[in-house]
């Protein structure tokens, strides 16, 4: 049975990932428990909603800006009720119920949430927690869209994500239900006005004590309750000041958790490139990866760099890029599928089994891999699947163009076959390469609010059809996806390519980056040790070039 984990989710498109992710992890519980292969414990508590009913919800603390969680973007009323909704969800409960009202609405906090409880003030103190009484709880019955066991909803109506529409904020869209501890808004900074922008920006809000104070408190919350804490599970932006919040957490984790395996996942997304941007990217991935046990940066965008490139496209998928709804949920089935290792029921797997079998050598950061869906016929094996392509087909989640036939020092592979016929050892084979792999019998699941931007080719089942059916196809309610963690040479491309990137800008004309509390000897230490860590992927023909180049200089 695997042992417990808790996430981390910090800045706002780490929070929108972790929304769908939670997404998909709730509509698995709702399929018949003699199908479930993965220990839903691993990652989820049980909790009672109104009316005592038990529900399980995520072992999750979530940094937040004011205006992303629990509220909208402007006029939120106070307290955390929505604009579209007189009612205050659950205010009686252990829980607090979150709805996508799509880009008019707002989720609906609990009184013991972030809103309510402890919250990092403008002045650096916290607001203690509002007596109960004074929050007039008027419950709201459950409506006919609310999911079954997933508690009290607010304006059924609104239920879904329209998949044509941006909905940046991630209380829009999560139909799942969060604990009181869960959500920390930060309010020094606003998600729509004055941003977390700068990675000393986000190393400083931990230096308050009142807000470390708060942090850990809710930590202690989740990981006492445990019977065997396996580890800690990071969402962190990368792009933005988050980053700087991320490296002050996972030092927080590895001192006061020793021994406990720290996975970190650096998202970012398909946005607007400047020298910010790059400078939060570079430091956030030397710090978490130094005090992670395996650190991965994901994204569908084509590059870190200034220069831009084509984003991720998937054969199967029409998702707009520029849209973090969409983005963010194709990286949440990806992390669905590649946490599978220490979530199995039958295995005795952890977060630091599967970092060690990637990390030796230095080489504490991985790159990910992902087919989504897998390419299959209905009926068919894995072995004639990958048969039909030419090489594995998934692709790089790692902003970096992969080279053909591309070469891995270490991987963990996993898929949701949707009962494709092959064991692991026949995977293997097929791959190629020395594997660590799982094979699951269940799918990814996918219902609604998942973006429905799936090929008219894929069956309801997520199969692909010979070819689109005449009338309006049905929603794909579930997808195989194949993913991978593996170290490998592109890494050497990413890590070195942002150092040359950086290298070339002129720090005089980034000085308010540097005023925020970064020194800039710092971030020369941090250039060094982003070519140093990027040295550890190298080829031997790629050391060649990397010599020719440095006596070229």
């Amino acid at each position: 049975m695997p042992a417990e984990a808790v996430t981390l989710q910090l800045g706002p498109y780490a929070g929108s990932t972790g929304a769908h992710w939670w997404g998909l992890q709730a509509a698995a519980l709702r399929r018949p428990a003699e199908a479930a292969e993965l220990r839903s414990s691993a990652l989820l508590r049980p909790a009672h909603a109104p009316g005592g009913r038990e529900v399980h919800v995520p072992r999750l603390v979530a940094l937040q800006l004011k205006g992303t969680g629990g509220r909208g973007r402007r006029g939120g009323a106070r307290g955390g009720a929505s604009p579209t909704c007189p009612h205050l969800c659950c205010r009686n409960g252990a829980v607090a119920a979150y709805l996508d009202t799509g880009s008019q609405g707002t989720g609906v906090p609990a009184s013991g949430s972030a809103e309510a409880r402890g919250v990092c003030s403008d002045a650096g103190g916290t607001q203690g927690p509002r007596p109960p009484e004074q929050d007039a709880p008027s419950p709201c019955p459950a409506g006919p869209g609310a999911p079954p066991g997933m508690g009290h909803w607010c304006c059924p109506e609104g239920l879904g994500t329209d998949a044509g529409r941006n909905v940046p904020l991630w209380s829009h869209h999560p139909n799942v239900q969060l604990h009181p501890k869960s959500l920390y808004i930060i309010r020094q900074y606003m998600h729509d006005g004055y941003g977390l922008e700068a990675f000393a920006q986000g190393e400083g809000l931990l230096q308050d004590p009142a807000c470390m104070e708060e942090l850990e408190d809710r930590l202690h919350y989740f990981t006492e309750e445990c019977d065997s804490l396996q580890g800690f599970q990071v969402l962190c932006d990368l792009h933005n000041g988050f980053s700087g919040v991320g490296a002050k957490v996972t030092e927080l984790l590895r001192d006061e958790y020793s021994g406990k395996g720290i996975l970190s996942w650096g998202l970012t997304p398909d946005s607007h490139r400047n020298a910010y941007r790059l400078m939060n990217t570079a430091l956030g991935i030397i710090h978490l990866s130094t005090h992670s046990s395996l650190f991965c940066p994901m994204s569908l965008g084509g590059s870190l760099g200034l220069k831009p490139q084509p984003p991720v496209t998937f054969p199967y998928l029409s998702y707009d890029a520029s849209l973090s709804s969409h983005s963010s949920a194709i990286l949440a089935a990806a992390l669905d599928t590649l946490t599978v290792p220490y979530r199995l029921s039958c295995s005795q797997g952890s977060i630091l089994h599967l970092a060690e079998t990637l990390n030796f050598s230095g080489r504490k950061v991985a790159a990910a891999w992902a087919s989504v869906p897998f390419p299959a016929l209905h009926g068919s094996s894995l072995p004639d699947a990958l048969c039909t392509h030419q090489d594995v087909p998934w692709k790089l989640l790692a902003s970096c163009r992969e080279r053909r036939g591309s070469s891995c020092f270490a991987q963990s592979v996993l898929l949701w076959p949707q009962r494709l016929c092959v064991t692991p050892c026949t995977a293997n084979q097929q791959l190629r390469v020395p594997s660590t792999s799982h094979v699951l019998e269940q799918p990814c699941y996918t219902p609604a609010p998942y973006p429905q931007f799936f090929s008219p080719r894929l069956s309801r089942q997520g199969f692909l059809l010979d070819q689109a059916p005449p009338s309006s196809p049905a929603a794909v309610e579930s997808i195989p996806v194949l993913a991978a963690l593996r170290s490998a040479p592109v890494l050497h491309t990413l890590l070195y390519g942002l150092y040359k990137d950086l290298q070339q800008l002129n720090p005089r004309r980034c000085a308010s980056f540097f005023s925020a509390g970064l020194e800039q000897e710092d971030f020369q230490e941090a250039l060094h040790r982003l070519r140093t860590l990027s040295q550890c992927y190298e080829t031997e023909l790629e050391a060649e070039e990397s010599d020719d180049e440095a006596d070229s200089d």
